[in-house]
């Protein structure tokens, strides 16, 4: 066997692996559904965490996670309620809350709203197909007056990115803070996608100033929170970033500042993600 047709089917093998793998990935993938109040629920899979408005005016969700899983999402909200679907809210135009939007759209009849930053940037995708892309978007926020609650979404400045959205149930006191919450974890910041550091920091401290001690919180991802929780993220990540800060003024390299660390302070929360060295990284750029 020739070198070329050697590499040829390693390849080929390589990639039946891959995609046996990655089919195997989202056959075993649940979703996962926690009651947050009486009409307010937040379902848990691969992907960023949804938020599920559910009552005897229909269903309402907020951000529906990857393509593969959206007749299990489906599924998952119709064990909540055998209400029909209408609203899908994204927070912002990353893959792993946008996902399922052609899905919803197409096969659930929904509406989809977002920021007019969530569409622009999924039409810049190559491959995207027109039905993924919000319906109805805005500029600084919209309400709805839905299932007997007033549910408030707001466009906040550039933070994880330039296209975040979050929303608040007034009655039920429960936010979903889209991915301006990584609960117990580094976040991710993406500052390719108008992300910016200052500006998580900036939004969280906002976010904070109206909410109470009561407030639920349903994050871009981890667990159901609190206030508390997300004053931790946010002094973690102040912190981190003054030692960086330092470490920059000092006029170490982003390499010397990867080697020395962060110190084992903050070790636990690190994750497969965003671990310490892409942290760091994303803190020394984004200054």
């Amino acid at each position: 066997m020739s070198l070329k047709l050697l590499l040829l089917v390693t390849l080929i093998s390589s990639l039946s692996i891959y995609s046996s793998h990655s089919q195997d990935r989202w056959e075993k993938a649940k979703i996962t559904s926690q009651k947050v109040s009486e009409s307010v629920h937040m379902l848990q899979g691969m992907g960023g965490n949804i938020g599920v408005s559910a009552g005897e005016d229909g269903i309402l969700i907020i951000d529906d996670q990857f393509e593969p899983l959206a007749e299990k999402i489906a599924s998952a909200i119709g064990n909540i309620a055998k209400s029909p679907m209408k609203y899908v809210i994204n927070t912002h135009y990353h893959g792993d809350h946008t996902g399922s939007n052609a899905y919803f759209r197409e096969v659930q009849d929904s509406t989809i709203f977002a920021h007019e930053n969530v569409r622009k940037r999924l039409a810049e995708k190559e491959g995207h197909t027109h039905t993924s892309l919000p319906v109805v978007t805005y500029q600084q926020g919209i309400t709805f007056h839905f299932n007997n609650e007033t549910i408030k979404v707001m466009h906040l400045p550039a933070g994880h990115t330039d296209s975040d959205s979050i929303i608040f149930f007034e009655d039920a006191n429960v936010l979903h803070a889209g991915d301006l919450f990584f609960e117990g974890r580094f976040p991710y910041i993406d500052l390719d996608g108008g992300g910016t550091v200052q500006g998580y920091i900036n939004n969280i401290t906002e976010i904070l100033n109206f909410i109470n001690d009561d407030t639920q919180i349903i994050p871009g991802h981890g667990d159901l929170a609190n206030k508390a929780d997300y004053e931790v993220l946010l002094t973690v990540i102040k912190e981190t970033s003054a030692i960086v800060a330092s470490m920059k003024t000092e006029g170490k390299s982003l390499a010397d500042a990867i080697a020395v660390g962060l110190g084992d302070k903050y070790k636990s929360w690190s994750w497969s993600f965003i671990n310490e060295e892409r942290w760091i990284t994303t803190l020394y750029e984004g200054m």
